[in-house]
């Protein structure tokens, strides 16, 4: 068994996705993972994969023409997964779709189409659910930032509400767990990079330090009945591990 492995990235899975099929060693031959491989198997050939743009490109046009624009949109979303084995997932629906067209997507019974699927389906939802919840402060009366923890990588899925929504505002989304940002300079377009430690500790005091913030969260607590909370009806609609980074529910 050859394993072929890459960073978390779209760039690099795609890349590896490209390398892997290339190689001609048989599909059941080979595996293929995201980097950091917790446990090594014995008897297997781990094959480190650099990112390849054009490599990249070619898989992302071979997807779109030969199965569907669809269907690339579902491989997008599952590689955003914090899943160890969706690169092998996405993997195996690809060889399905080349060989099927876009017919592909309705062979839920297959387990490879409904695993991509069931790792869509996670992605979209906790991105949806981050539109909603996503709170902005203030970075030095200049910025707009937000610190996140979503499971999933989904900055790149949120961006294009915010954007849309404050297009003349400059603002970054920070997600804290991959220390990677997306960037929105006002009425230009976003990009993502990477955050340092130093980066991220200033933006955590500059939270704590935002006068709006404080003003939020008196407001929240002051409409607030005391009478009529319901926890157990709350977590229903706003699960507690969506509440480290939201204004109101910060101390």
């Amino acid at each position: 068994m050859v394993v072929f492995t890459c960073h978390d990235d779209f760039e690099s899975m795609m890349t590896c996705i490209y390398d892997a099929w290339a190689a001609r060693l048989g599909h059941s031959n080979i595996r293929l993972m995201t980097e950091p491989v917790d446990e090594p198997e014995l008897f297997c050939q781990y094959r480190h994969i650099d990112p390849n743009l054009e490599k990249c490109q070619k898989v992302i046009r071979s997807v779109r023409t030969k199965i569907s624009p669809n269907a690339y949109q579902d491989i997008y979303r599952a590689a955003m997964h914090w899943n160890p084995d969706k690169l092998d997932i996405i993997y195996r629906f690809l060889v399905l779709g080349f060989a099927w067209g876009s017919q592909v997507t309705r062979m839920l019974n297959n387990p490879y189409v409904s695993a991509l699927f069931e790792l869509d389906r996670k992605v979209s939802n906790e991105s949806h659910q981050f539109r909603e919840f996503i709170r902005f402060s203030r970075l030095n009366d200049q910025a707009l930032f937000s610190l996140i923890e979503p499971k999933c990588n989904i900055l790149t899925l949120v961006a294009s509400h915010f954007a849309d929504r404050m297009p003349s505002e400059n603002w970054l989304i920070t997600d804290k767990k991959r220390l990677l940002a997306v960037v929105h300079p006002k009425d230009k377009d976003y990009f993502l990079t990477s955050v340092t430690p130093q980066e991220l500790a200033h933006m955590e005091a500059a939270q704590k330090e935002d006068s709006y913030s404080s003003l939020w969260k008196a407001f929240f607590h002051s409409v607030s009945i005391e009478a009529r909370t319901n926890e157990r009806c709350q977590r229903n609609f706003l699960p507690l591990w969506y509440r480290k980074n939201m204004t109101e529910f910060s101390i």
